[in-house]
């Protein structure tokens, strides 16, 4: 993997150790020699992300719509930013830049950017690893509902792991750089549907 979507918050948690994960998976990403694409924003876990990244000598390339450039958002310290006309652009430019997709702490934008991820997984727009880093149970409700999804049948048997979850860095990268493809939905019969 030479690139990483990086999918997180732009908010500043009161908890600091949010935004001491996301500067310390920035430094570990660049460290590796993997490249740090992003939503482009200084804020938060965003700018977090990019600064540890940035001050390890690693590859940031933001990706931000044009409204938040206005908004005074935008981190201009990126290797490169890219400014995009809206949020369908910028997902897409994260999927076509990147080697998968890594999921931290965040909130509403961050959940949009990781089921967008999986379900073009699941359908077959991509074949990447989609990561999900559950750090301090951050996420521990959000994979017992995609297991409940599973157990219920809405998540078909080729599709169940998809996510891949971990609570370690280390572990995760592992498991997302061993991952495999699976039959995505359009390459399935009706009768499998």
């Amino acid at each position: 993997m030479k690139r990483l979507a990086v999918y997180c918050g732009s908010a500043t948690p009161a908890d600091p150790r949010f935004v001491e994960l996301a500067r310390t998976i920035g430094a570990d990403l660049a460290k590796r020699g993997i490249g740090v694409v992003y939503g482009g924003g200084r804020l938060g876990l965003m700018g977090a992300v990019a600064s540890g990244a940035l001050d390890a000598g690693g590859e940031v390339i933001g990706v931000i719509p044009e409204a938040l450039v206005a908004g005074e958002v935008a981190n201009h310290d990126c290797t490169e930013l890219r400014v995009v006309k809206d949020m369908h652009e910028r997902k897409a430019a994260f999927t076509a830049l990147s080697d998968g997709f890594l999921t931290i702490p965040g909130g509403v934008g961050t959940m949009d950017e990781l089921w967008e991820a999986v379900s073009w997984a699941q359908l077959g727009y991509h074949a990447k690893p989609v990561g999900l880093l559950n750090a301090f149970g951050f996420f521990d409700h959000l994979i017992a509902f995609n297991a409940h999804m599973i157990s219920v049948g809405f998540i078909r048997p080729a599709h169940q792991g998809i996510i891949i979850h971990e609570s370690e860095l280390d572990l995760l990268l592992t498991r997302m750089a061993a991952h495999e493809p699976h039959r995505p939905i359009f390459g399935m019969a009706p009768d499998d549907l």
